[in-house]
């Protein structure tokens, strides 16, 4: 999945700078001078991770934080805050930020603060392609399979589920197999896994 790291900041020297750096590292970057003309352009398909300066006009990193929180957005943000404005990073790290550094910065500081957001968006975009599979299994299931499964789930066996759902013993296998086959799941654990995925989404 290809990511992208989106550098927010007013100052256009201290943006063109960063923006050098990591594309000298092989890094996709894409810059914004404000808050706003970020959230203008965000779709829910970028990937990626976000590194703003705190204190900007008009929207500043703070409220930038907060308003990622509302629509969702899970990528990773990396907050560049001056000596006097570390009360208003702490803050932020309160609101979910991942990291926040602090001006002057070390190339090397901005850099492994930038790989470990990456590490950490990658990790969020495998669980949630995990979850989009499982649910698209999941939606092909009957509303009979549907039943069996959360029986399943909720600890009953075969016989149980048969008693529970009025049909033969037998039917509760058939149906039970059907539901293993459709969810693509190997192991009983591995199925009640899936289906609380599917159940959070």
């Amino acid at each position: 999945m290809h990511q992208t790291i989106f550098v927010i900041d007013d100052d256009d020297a201290a943006r063109d700078s960063l923006i050098y750096l990591l594309r000298t590292e092989g890094l996709t970057s894409r810059s914004f001078a404000s808050a706003q003309s970020f959230l203008d352009q965000l779709h829910k398909d970028q990937h990626g991770c976000i590194v703003t300066d705190v204190r900007m006009p008009g929207m500043d990193g703070i409220a930038l934080v907060q308003a990622l929180s509302e629509i969702g957005c899970v990528m990773p943000i990396i907050v560049i805050t001056g000596h006097a404005d570390v009360p208003l990073a702490v803050e932020a790290m309160k609101a979910g930020v991942a990291d926040f550094i602090e001006k002057p910065f070390e190339s090397d500081t901005i850099l492994r603060a930038v790989r470990s957001a990456l590490e950490v968006a990658t990790s969020r975009d495998a669980v949630e392609t995990r979850r989009i599979a499982i649910d698209r299994r999941h939606a092909t299931l009957t509303d009979r399979e549907r039943q069996v499964l959360n029986k399943v789930v909720d600890g009953l066996s075969n016989k149980e589920i048969a008693q529970e759902l009025g049909i033969s013993f037998r039917t509760v296998e058939i149906y039970r197999a059907n539901v293993m086959s459709k969810m693509q799941a190997d192991s009983l654990s591995e199925l009640v896994r899936m289906a609380m995925l599917a159940v959070a989404a």
